[in-house]
Order: structure tokens, then C-alpha cells, then sequence
């Protein structure tokens, strides 16, 4: 049996958060410098108060709501520059120089024809994507949109948005596991 949602009836908390919400995302951008992290940084708030332990009493509702938000925010940015970083390192070590100016290496024919083949079939995978899921995972994934900036274009909630990318990355990994098992055999 699946446990009931969470009701701002019973979490001082939620109610804290669903009355402040619209605050919360000017403080998160004010902060971040983008409306759409501010939006995913809310989304991501909002799930770690509905999945906490509500058993825990709550002093300051609006003090902690305004803290945990910055402490996501804080836990984002620290992730992006370690990332960086990383990406960073990578590139030193993986580049080649040549007179003070970067050479590709270039992947071998076999392996670029290979990587073109299953590029035309994740193509033809998503042009068989029901026309909802086929939209979202397109605009979230390949033109890189946040889920609130995806939710906006389609004129849909963001939870809608997350189904729909998520039934689409389930048939794509169906079908793109189907068509290299077949291969395979």
C-alpha cells in the first residue's frame, strides 16, 4: 500500500514552503543569477520536505525553508565547479599541442561510422516517440531545456513534463537495446 502524500495540514514545513514558494524561487534567482536554476533548485527543495521524517519538530519553519534552500543552492554550485574542474583536468591531460595549437584526434572510420549508425537510430527512436513524450525528451535533453522551461513551451506542469521524459527515455532504452540484441544474434 503506497503512503498518503504529504499535507501542509500536518508539516508545518510544507505549508511554510507552498505558502512561500513564489519567494523562495526570487530569492534562489537573486542569488544564482537564473530563473530556471532558481525553479529546479525549488523543485528539488520541495522534494527533500516532502520526503524528510515530519516526525522531527519544526521551530522556525520559514528560518529552515530559506536555509535548506541555500544550502541546495550552495551544494549545486560546489558540484558545478568541481565539475569543472574536473572537465578542466580532462581536457589537459587528453588534448594534443602542436606548436601552441590543439589537434583533434580524430576516432577511427570504423568507430565514426558505428557512432553515425546509432545516431540515425536514436533519431529514428525519438521520431517513434508518442508526439507529448517525443516533445519533452527533445526539448529537456537535446535542446537542453530545464523542466520548468519545458513545462512553459508545452503549456504543461512540470511533473507532467517529468513523466513524459522519463516514458521516453523507458522506450528509447527498450528499443535501442532491442535493435543491438538483434545485431547481436
Amino acid at each position: 500500500m503506497a503512503a498518503a502524500p504529504p499535507s501542509a495540514d500536518d508539516d508545518p514545513l510544507l505549508a511554510a514552503y507552498l505558502e512561500r514558494r513564489a519567494n523562495l524561487v526570487r530569492f534562489l534567482a537573486a542569488r544564482s543569477g537564473s530563473l530556471a536554476v532558481a525553479e529546479d533548485l525549488a523543485q528539488e527543495l520541495y522534494l527533500k520536505i516532502a520526503g524528510r521524517d515530519r516526525a522531527a519538530e519544526v521551530g522556525a519553519p520559514a528560518a529552515l525553508l530559506y536555509r535548506m534552500a541555500l544550502n541546495l543552492m550552495l551544494d549545486r554550485a560546489r558540484g558545478e565547479t568541481r565539475s569543472a574542474a574536473r572537465d578542466t583536468a580532462w581536457r589537459q591531460v587528453v588534448r594534443s599541442e602542436i606548436g601552441g595549437v590543439d589537434v583533434a584526434d580524430e576516432p577511427p572510420a570504423d568507430e565514426a561510422a558505428a557512432s553515425a549508425q546509432r545516431l540515425r537510430q536514436l533519431i529514428a527512436a525519438v521520431a517513434d516517440l508518442p508526439p507529448q513524450a517525443g516533445r519533452a525528451f527533445r526539448l529537456h535533453k537535446l535542446e537542453g531545456l530545464s523542466h520548468a522551461e519545458t513545462a512553459r513551451a508545452m503549456g504543461l506542469s512540470v511533473k507532467a513534463v517529468e513523466k513524459h521524459v522519463s516514458a521516453a527515455l523507458k522506450a528509447l532504452t527498450v528499443k535501442l537495446a532491442a535493435r543491438s540484441d538483434a545485431k547481436t544474434t
